[in-house]
This record gives structure tokens, sequence and C-alpha cells, in this order.
């Protein structure tokens, strides 16, 4: 029987499901789309596979792999849906979730004007259990079991079958935390449990508590829909006649997957898992191209997702947020605004024009599908203003101009604009919430926005590239090949990793290096196992040292590398240094030197990484022009309506040049280059847009 060969990637969006598929023996890559089916999302994603396989002229039997990347987490979290919560925690800290943090959301000036989001447990399905631990693990009172099985029968008689379990310092010592959960499936069988020492083992009990809680709300979620996908999976394949299993695997927010069958034990690493994936492709392309130093736009029919990305990595944080809830896990740096091709242009009570972040989705979409839609959107607005062309997929979907143009019109009406006025508006306040989420990774976090290159994809990611550069002053903007499935391509590009983390706080100059080695053998000894059971061997598995560091009396940490090797005096102060160094170029200052400032070791973090085969992109071949891939004009709005030449994408070459006013358009993407710009097709295929007056030396 052949090796199976092909490897697919599927990235499931709000309004598009996104395919690429790579065939490991001749490095062949193949993508397509599909429209997402909300209400079975598995339908949109095995119609994608048999799309892709007919493209290829192969059947499921060839599939080696499947990676997917998930919303459903997210969708969840964001749409508030968080329900028939339960939370066990230690007597006495009934109310941790109430009192939470003092800290105000940015933006509101003083807490005055805010107002506390609901909890996500409210009080009377709280349940304390008498036992004690101490900060260090030891234990002060032993678990009262009767008081937890009282908790498990409450729970029981209302049917709340979801339960989340925090315990006070359970990051230092487990016993209690897994005696809570095998009481509680004595007693109640059929519940979900989430505990907090297998979700997150680090301190900060607020944090702990709310992540555990939003792992414990997501998991019947999560189980249901990668259950079904796998149990549909093996209708695509068989072996000697019997359905067989397909490796799927599942991505996280950490920039890793994992096997899908352990990913249920996991849910909340799930979170961001298609931007993470999105995020992961665009650096690796970027890395190709000779850029090191990016930032990525994810614009979908939704949402927008932007990241920052330097010398090929991501960045990483653990103060991450979705929607009203905190999650300390590790994830990619993402901040989303809803600026997406279906994101709703309306006007508010103040007579003011407001687009987002109300969405019409891919059902009823735009009012230009003509699939009942009622408000003007901003893909409505680009094709009104011929930015894209009457058709999207290569005209799999016909556009209607009139029904979108009767909507916009009527919007225009209501705030006294003209229609074209109108309709750059929209694109403009779009533009300007894109360009906001981009300064809040950059600006905001002490980095130049201007240092970077701008890698737009997703189906609209790159309709406003050329506006973003304007407002921010970028270098300039590289648009990947089959931009709009980059995400899906990403997650072809993604090892196996798993993340542990353990809380050991003390003092730099009091830490012994020996204490520092047991912490991280324990941490790497877990991450073994993992990748063990996902069928690494030892020669294949690698592992990634890191600490959270902090001066002593400070509320937050940076993390830092940790040397390979066995831990010694020279490597612990080699992290220091970094953390130094770190911290000046975070806040703008550091106190080397300083005697009577100490640095804090805080957590410690092993990462377990299984590596994975990842496409090679290729180079194309040398352009003879840009006008041999012109296939017409028409009228488009910039400032004025001008003739506007269309490009077709896949007739370009490297080395072709393109000056605005253009659209370049290809199957999944349309990329307009304004008036004052230029484009220059680079090696790999990647479009590279600049200010006319800078466009040379483009690689």
């Amino acid at each position: 029987m052949e090796p199976r060969k092909i490897r697919v990637g599927i990235d499931t969006g709000g309004t598009f499901t996104d395919i690429v598929a790579v065939d490991d023996e001749t490095g062949a890559i193949v993508t397509t789309k599909t429209p997402s089916t909300p209400a079975d999302p598995a339908e949109g994603f095995l119609a994608g596979i048999e799309k892709v396989l007919a493209k290829l002229g192969e059947s499921g039997d060839s599939i080696g792999a499947v990676s997917h990347g998930t919303t459903v987490a997210t969708n969840k979290l964001l749409e508030g849906k968080v329900e028939n919560l339960g939370f066990i925690t230690t007597e006495g800290y009934e109310h941790v979730l109430e009192i939470a943090r003092q800290s105000v959301p940015d933006g509101y000036g003083n807490s005055y004007f805010w107002v506390k989001p609901e909890r996500i447990v409210p009080a009377d399905r709280v349940r304390t259990v008498g036992g004690r631990l101490s900060f260090d693990g030891s234990e002060i009172r032993p678990l009262d079991e009767e008081s937890v099985r009282s908790a498990a029968q409450f729970f029981k008689d209302r049917g709340i079958r979801t339960i989340g379990v925090c315990l006070m310092h359970s990051y230092a010592d487990p016993t209690h935390e897994e005696r809570v959960r095998d009481i509680l499936f004595e007693v109640f069988p059929d519940a979900t449990v989430s505990i907090s020492s297998q979700v997150l083992r680090e301190y900060r009990e607020y944090e702990r508590s709310i992540t555990t809680l939003v792992d414990a709300a997501v998991k019947p979620n999560i189980r249901n829909y990668v259950n079904n996908i796998a149990n549909r999976l093996r209708e695509f394949s068989t072996t000697d006649g019997e359905p067989r299993d397909i490796p799927f695997y599942v991505m996280k927010s950490n920039g890793g997957v994992l096997s899908a069958k352990e990913v249920v034990h996991q849910p909340i690493t799930t979170v961001l898992s298609g931007p993470a994936a999105g995020a992961l492709g665009a650096a690796l392309i970027a890395d190709a191209a000779g850029v090191e130093q990016v930032l990525t736009c994810d614009g979908g029919g939704t949402s927008t997702d932007v990241t920052v990305v330097v010398r090929g990595e991501p960045a990483l944080t653990t103060e991450g947020r979705v929607g009203n809830y905190p999650s300390k896990i590790p994830m990619i740096d993402v901040v989303t605004v809803g600026a997406g091709g279906g994101s709703i242009a309306w006007m508010t009570p103040e007579r003011t024009l407001r687009v987002g972040p109300q969405s019409a989705g891919a059902d009823p979409g735009p009012l230009c599908y003509g699939k009942g839609g009622s408000e003007p959107t901003i893909t409505d607005a680009h094709v009104l203003l011929g930015r894209i062309p009457p058709h999207l997929l290569g005209g799999e979907i016909p556009l209607d101009t009139e029904l979108a143009r009767k909507g916009l019109e009527e919007l225009a009406t209501q705030l006294s604009l003209g229609f074209e006025e109108c309709a750059v508006g929209v694109l403009e306040v779009s533009a300007w919430n894109q360009a906001n989420a981009l300064r809040q990774i950059t600006v905001k976090r002490g980095l130049d926005v201007r240092d970077f290159t701008l890698v737009t994809f997703g189906g609209s990611g790159s309709l406003l590239a050329c506006r973003l550069v304007d407002i921010l002053g970028l270098k300039d903007v590289l648009v990947p090949l089959n931009p709009g499935n980059v995400s899906a391509f990403g997650l072809l590009t993604v090892d196996v990793r798993n993340d542990y983390v353990q809380t050991h706080v003390s003092r730099h100059d009091r830490l012994k290096a020996e204490d520092l080695q047991s912490q991280f053998d324990a941490l790497a000894g877990e991450a073994e196992i993992a990748l063990a059971e996902e069928g690494f061997d030892e020669t294949q598995r690698k592992y990634s040292r890191t600490a959270d560091l902090r001066y002593l009396g400070q509320a937050f940490e940076v993390r830092v590398p940790v040397a390979e090797g066995t831990v010694t005096a020279q490597i612990m102060d080699d992290a220091a240094e970094a953390f130094h160094q770190a911290h000046r170029e975070l806040y703008g200052y550091d106190f080397r030197g300083d005697p009577s400032q100490h640095v804090e070791w805080v957590n410690l973090r092993v990462s377990g990484i299984g590596p994975i085969k990842r496409p090679t992109l290729k180079e194309i071949p040398a352009g003879t022009g840009a006008d041999t891939a012109r296939t017409g004009s028409r009228q488009s709005y910039f400032d004025s309506w001008v003739e506007t030449a269309t490009y077709d994408r896949t007739l370009l070459g490297a080395g072709d040049v393109i000056e605005g006013p253009a659209v370049i358009e290809e199957f999944s993407s349309t990329v307009p280059i304004h008036p004052g710009f230029s484009a220059r097709i680079d090696t790999f295929g990647n479009i590279r847009i600049s200010k006319s007056s800078d466009s040379n030396g483009v690689k």
C-alpha cells in the first residue's frame, strides 16, 4: 500500500473555510476555499477536504494528517454563552470571582464610568470545601471530604453538569484538587470537571480560577465538535476496506498543535486557534522573503486579527483575554477588531457613522450576496467603489451590486452624505479600526510601528493595505501568494507543542541551582510523557526553558529564556541579565547594578516540542512584464472615479511592477493598489507594496 502523502490544513472562519493541501512527495501545494456552515461547521470542513482532494486528483486514502484551526471556543466566549457552570473553591474564598482585580480596563478614564461585567459563575452556584494548603504546598488542614460530597450532590440535584475547581495554593500541590475531582465523579459521573492544577499550575487565585472555569465552560463544546470531526474524517479513508483513523491535530493558542484526542482534555488552549495559525504562516513567509520585523493583518469576513512578529517568532503573552475573561495560558499576542468584510455599517443615535463590531457573517452575509442581508457592509462598499470585482472565489459567488447600492444609498441619505462619500467613509472607519489595533500591539508595547512591514492576508486583509501605510507610516506591505489561505497554510508549518508551568518564587541571590534544576526536570518529565504519547521518539523531542522574572515588589513579570544544559550560577545570571535588558526595552529603564533592587524569579516554564515537516516555499519564474497579466479595466473610486487596470495575479512573475491605480485579482483575495503606490512581485511571488517614491530595492 502506498504511504499517506497528503497533509491538509483547514481553517474554519466565520464566513469561509480555507483549505491547503501539501503533497510531501512532490512538494506541490494546492489551496481552495468553501463557504463556512455555521449551523454545522463539520459540513464546510468535509466539503473543503473533498474539494482540495479533487484538485489534487487524490482520494481520502492518501491523507496522512489533517491540522485544524477552530473558533468554537473563541465564539462561545465572545458571545458570552457561558451558562450552567458551577465553581468549587476553598472555604472563606467564595467571593474570589466578585473581588477580582482593582484595575479598570483602558479607555474608561476612571471606575465611575465602568460597569463590572457579570461574574462567570453566579454567587448561588459557588460552593466551598474545607481544607487548606500553605503557599509551599504543605497541608495546614486536611481536605474535608464530606463538604466535597455535599457540593457534588448540590450540583447534581440542580443539573449543573460543568464544574471548575480551584483551591488555594493547589499550584504547589495538586493532591487536594485531584481528590475533589475523584469525589465529584463518584457522586456525579455525568459531570464535566476542570481542576486548576491541570489547567494552570501558577499562582494568582483570581486568574487561575477564571482560566479554570473558562476551560470547563468550553470543554463540552470542544469535545463534541472535535469528536464529530474525527468520526466524520473516518469516512474519507479506509484500510483493508475498513474506515481508518486519520491523524487529526488541532491548533493551540501557543503556536503549536495537539492531537484531537488530547486537546479535548485541554480545551482552553484552543481559544485563539485560528489567529495563531495565521501569524505563524505569515511569519514563515516573511522570513523566507528576508523580512524580520513584521506586523500581520488577518482580515476575514467577521473580524481582523493583528499580531507582531520579530525574527520569525510571533510575540507570546500570558496576559491575554477572550471577551470579558482573562486567560493566563500562553498564547500568541493577538488583538482582534470587528473589521471584517461582513462588518455592518450603521448610524449611531448621534447620527455618526460606525462600522462593526456586528457582522453579517456567512449567512445572510453582505447585501451583495443576495441571501437576505438587510444592512450595508464593508464588502458592499468595496464592490460599489470598484475595489473588488462583482464576484468572489473566481466567479463561484456572484455579487448583486444593485442590492448593495440600494442599502448604501439608504445609509448615505440617513447621514446626509453623498453616495461615494458614504462608501469611502465606511472604508475609512474600518481602516482606522485596523490601524488602532496595530498601534495597540506596537506603540503600546514600546515598538515603533514605522520599523515594520505589514503582511496582509485573509480574504479582506489586503483591501485597505495602502491606506494603512498612509495612516501608520509603515515601511511597506507584503501580500503572500494565496493570501486567503495563509491561516490554513500556517497549520501545516506548526510543531506539536505543550507548555508546562510551575510557580517557584525566590529572590535571585537566594535561588539554588539544584532547586531550579529539580523543578525544570519535573516539568520536562511531563513534557516528555506528552511527546511520547504523541508518537515522537527521543531523538525527535525538543525542549525550551523560560522563566518569568521581576524586580522585588513588582506586580507583573517579564519572560526570558533560560539556556539549555545543567543549571549553573552562570545560566541563572545570564537569565537575570536577559531580564534587565528586556525590562529596559519594554519600560525604558532597568536596575542593573543597583544592590538595593533585587531580581525575583516567579514562574518556571518548559515547552515540549515535537517537530513536524514544514512545506518548502518555492521561487517563481521571472516575469515578462505586468502587461501580460492585464485582464482589462473598470471604473474604480479612490479620490475620484478613475479608469483602473485589472490584473490576474497568477500570470505575474518575479520582477513585474504595477503602478497604481490598479487592482490585482486572484481566487481568494483582491489587492487594490492606490494612486501613488506601486506593487512589485518578489522571487517568492509575494506582492510588495510601497509608496511609488520609495519602492525601489524590494527583494
